[in-house]
């Protein structure tokens, strides 16, 4: 098995093979690039925290407040950035 199947590139292949690791690491893959064999860097999948799938995603989920945009609550929104009203 070679070190490339394992997930682990030397500085030269990784630079031939960029392409290829950064799909690999999409896939949840992480990989370790290694210098005259000794690993110093780990390429890891970056995760998002909200994945909307596009106009209307929320659609359902937000619940607005009857006094949403009420005299008292924009006054204490106020407050709590520190704006005087």
């Amino acid at each position: 098995m070679t070190s490339e199947a394992l997930g682990q590139f030397n500085i030269h292949e990784a630079k031939t093979n960029l392409s290829r690791i950064i799909e690999r690491v999409e896939h949840g893959e992480e990989i370790i690039i290694s210098r005259a064999g000794t690993p110093v860097a780990k390429v890891i999948p970056l995760h998002r925290e909200v994945i909307r799938k596009g106009r209307g995603s929320l659609k359902n989920l937000l619940v607005v407040a009857d006094d949403w945009d009420s005299a008292e609550v924009n006054e204490e929104i106020a407050r709590d950035f520190g704006l005087n009203t």
